[in-house]
């Protein structure tokens, strides 16, 4: 289950690290993306917790969402984070 929640996030924060598409997304929606992901990376760091697996793409997760809003540095952290995510999910940690 860690695995896929991996996969899951990872993959959304790509989606969301896309320049232009992803602050569309942001935006048009109020930024209730950041606090939906927030809530799942939580999650992830929870089941990673509990399975011993590594946490570091899910708090790369937290902190990406608290500091998404800021137009650059939140596409570069989404990015960041998504790399991280699938990096871990792929390698199975």
């Amino acid at each position: 289950m860690t695995n896929a929640m991996k996969w899951i996030t990872g993959g959304m924060e790509g989606v969301l690290g896309i320049p232009i598409i992803g602050g569309a997304i942001i935006i048009g929606h109020a930024w209730a993306p950041l606090g939906f992901m927030a809530v799942l990376h939580v999650i992830t760091l929870l089941l990673a917790l509990n399975a011993g697996r590594s946490v570091t793409g899910s708090i790369f997760g937290i902190v990406t969402s608290v500091i998404g809003w800021i137009p650059i540095v939140g596409m570069c952290m989404h990015i960041v984070t998504a790399l991280i995510l699938i990096s871990n999910a792929f390698r199975g940690r």
